[in-house]
């Protein structure tokens, strides 16, 4: 009988994991499941990724998605959040160049294992199981092959590369990509017998091992340094041959960041799609200081130091939740990350918009770091270069173009922005005049003045702390762009041409793929409450609380005016529907929590966990839009617990409804910040009456520095609503320009 002690081994992971049922689950990470979400509803799903908390090893088998039951490799890492891997490696038993090589592996889905520290599969074909654990900036294979077969290893880049053979039992190799170079030390347990061909401009070792050995192992270290680098990284970490040690020194490691948030009551369904939300959080920022030094591609040197130095970050969605949660559960990180874009701006010239491993990626729109900036220096995390940091934001303000997914000097339509307060936008059938407009991407012309509203506010407010007057004076004006395009009439964003007359547009659907002409992903409809930095300002111009409300209550129940194969085919990314409301895509997060500024708190209550159950089930469908490394993830961490920041950069949260009666914050600083949810469940969603350290909480928000100060927060929970509770303008969350315009 082929491969029996694979599959008892297998049988034995299963029992050890606990996996057939909610009550063997012992620990918080059990909770965990990577394969929530790794089906998109349209766009691209999440990958069930095996790593440590925010390090450089990231390892997910290579497929189209959940769905796919074949699989291409397995990586030795990831080189950026959904970018290409680097090197791979497959077991196989056939002879180079056969039949075997030339196929993907089938595997069999309920015999995959995926923890957060660890990996199982079986190859069904070749009837291998395949394990992995990660280390830091290591990591470690083990394979069991049928007995008495031949017994292989494809190792490969996915880019140019090569192999070098230092010993029988060691290899070193170089993958070229982005402009940069990744190196890899690797040993195995036995000796092996070695090969090297060349596949297109893949660089392929072959490694084959004796027969009467089933159990064959691959150890290495990564590095964007050296191979000495890379080697001494694998001595760092990883001694022996002791898998089950770093199976248990993984599981601890993600069990303590897991447990910062504790929760009580809720279903075993919102347990496990909580902290698997919770999880996914930790899959970037990654550290790529190695021993005291790092490899940045921001002026392609190694420089020396002893802090950790992180990259792989999406501004443009990580500004709104990623960022803020982090600085609730990780401030220390938070800083580290901060002060790794200061560094990146002062080797290359400008603060980054997406900074990767390999470069700083212009994707979407808007300098949002400034936000963050503001954010953490106003959350008390101050442990970064702050005029450096200053320094960076205000010359991508006046120096850089907004234009989307360009890098670069500013063009004549920055400089038309600045002079007029609003972006230009083309009419419909009106050609495109400047070269270094994107031709995918096209101007976004209301989507970029509300972006830069917003930053422009948080560039004025950093001034403000800084006692930079005239700057201040200056960028708080210019925050208030965004009422250059509001229509009363329509009581929409809407574009205008560069003499300042409204183009006439169906909001809903005109401006080509993804609305790009005029928005970016969405339609006007999520656009039009794109102004968290001045949501009172809005409410003014929507002539007052109730007009705002009603407006709110009208995007939930807004028709698509025609087909969804008519609607998606058009806007892929606005997944999640309600309405025209689109919790599959970033710029929706803030707005179910509108309704708190506006007098109505238990609307926010109601929506909020009606999106939470529909949207975000503990299954494979169970994220509805581009995750993209931990945005919207956090977004429901956030809401689970109960309450959001609307406005990053002021420094206070408003209440939700949360899913949990008590849900326990462990800080850094000692401090414990509880929230205590009584008679909360699925029906019991509306808050009745809040208590703040045990006097009564009118309002519907609470500051950072309550949270941070360990404050208790006591709500309690009915099944119809109070339409009395945090009405007054006064309970309203503070959010509002100090100036008129």
């Amino acid at each position: 009988m082929k491969n029996t002690l694979s599959l008892l081994t297998t049988a034995i992971i299963f029992l050890f994991f606990g996996c057939s049922s909610d009550k063997q689950q012992v620990s918080i990470v059990d909770y965990v499941d990577p394969h929530i979400g790794t089906v998109g509803h349209l766009l691209q799903p999440t990958r069930p990724n095996v790593q440590l908390p925010n390090q450089m090893i990231r390892m997910h088998p290579i497929r189209t998605d959940y769905l796919d039951d074949q699989i291409d490799f397995f990586p030795l890492t990831m080189s950026s959040h959904r970018h290409p891997p680097l090197f791979g490696i497959l077991p196989g038993t056939g002879n180079p160049g056969s039949g075997t090589w030339n196929a993907r592996q089938t595997y069999d889905h309920d015999l995959e294992i995926v923890k957060p520290f660890f990996y199982s599969t079986y190859l069904i074909d070749e009837e291998i199981t395949t394990e992995f654990v990660p280390g830091n900036k290591t990591g470690m294979f083990r394979f069991f092959f049928p007995a008495g077969e031949e017994k292989r290893l494809r190792i490969h880049t996915n880019h140019t590369g090569k192999w070098n053979l230092l010993s029988k039992t060691t290899i070193s190799g170089i993958e070229e990509f982005e402009g940069m170079t990744a190196y890899v030390f690797g040993e195995f347990n036995f000796d092996a017998k070695t090969e090297l061909t060349e596949e297109g401009q893949k660089a392929i070792l072959w490694a084959e091992f004796p027969n009467e050995n089933p159990e064959v192992f691959f150890k290495y270290g990564i590095s964007f340094i050296s191979i000495e680098q890379a080697k001494q990284n694998l001595d760092n970490e990883i001694a022996g041959w002791d898998f089950e040690k770093m199976v248990e020194n993984g599981k601890k490691i993600w069990e303590d960041a897991l447990s910062k948030i504790q929760i009580t009551g809720g279903t075993e369904a919102q347990k496990r799609t909580f902290y698997t939300s919770l999880y996914r959080t930790y899959e970037r920022m990654i550290n790529i200081n190695e021993d005291g030094k790092y490899y940045s591609a921001y002026d392609h040197k190694v420089h020396e130091s002893d802090r950790d130095f992180y990259v792989d970050d999406w501004v443009w969605d990580s500004y709104l939740t990623h960022h803020p949660l982090r600085m609730i559960i990780d401030s220390k990180k938070e800083a580290d990350m901060l002060s790794s874009y200061v560094k990146m701006y002062e080797q290359s010239g400008w603060m980054p918009q997406f900074p990767l491993l390999f470069k700083d990626n212009p994707a979407m729109h808007g300098f949002h770091s400034s936000i963050v900036f503001l954010d953490a220096w106003r959350k008390s995390i101050r442990n970064f270069d702050v005029d450096k940091a200053y320094e960076g934001m205000r010359k991508n303000a006046t120096e850089a173009t907004m234009l989307p997914w360009r890098n670069g000097p500013k063009t004549i339509l920055d400089d038309f922005y600045r002079e007029h307060g609003f972006f230009p936008a083309l009419k419909p059938s009106e050609a495109e005049t400047v070269p270094e407009v994107h031709s995918f991407e096209k101007r976004q012309s209301v989507a970029i003045t509300l972006a830069h509203s917003y930053d422009d506010w948080a560039l004025g407010q950093m001034a403000k702390e800084l006692g930079k007057e005239i700057d201040y004076n200056y960028f708080n004006k210019e925050a208030a762009n965004y009422r250059n395009l509001y229509q009363p009439e329509t009581r929409l964003m809407m574009p205008k041409d560069a003499d300042g007359n409204w183009i006439e547009i169906d909001p809903k659907f005109d401006g080509g793929s993804g609305g790009r002409d005029y928005y970016d992903e969405n339609n006007g409809y999520t656009y039009q409450w794109n102004v968290q930095h001045d949501i009172h300002g809005l409410i003014d111009l929507m002539g007052g609380r109730k007009a705002f409300s009603q407006t709110l209550d009208q995007l939930f129940r807004e028709n698509l005016g025609r087909t969804k194969y008519q609607f998606w085919a058009k806007f892929p990314d606005a997944t999640g529907l309600v309405g025209q409301y689109s919790m599959g895509n970033e710029p929706s997060f803030h707005i179910p929590y509108l309704y708190n500024f506006a007098g109505e708190p238990w609307k926010t209550q109601k929506r909020i966990r009606f999106l939470l159950d529909v949207w975000f089930k503990d299954n494979i469908f169970g994220i509805p839009g581009d995750e993209d490394g931990g945005a919207m993830t956090a977004f429901v961490v956030f809401s689970a617990m109960g309450f959001y920041p609307a406005t990053p950069g002021i420094p206070v949260y408003t209440l939700g409804s949360p899913q949990f009666e008590e849900i326990k914050i462990n800080l850094e600083n000692g401090n414990v910040f509880t929230l205590k949810a009584y008679n909360c469940s699925e029906r019991n969603k509306y808050i009745q009456s809040a208590k703040l350290n045990g006097k009564p909480l009118k309002r519907t928000w609470f500051t950072h520095e309550d949270l941070m100060n360990g404050a208790t927060i006591e709500l309690e929970m009915g099944s119809k609503p109070n339409k009395n509770w945090g009405t007054e303008i006064s309970a309203a969350p503070p959010s509002k320009l100090e100036i008129t315009n």
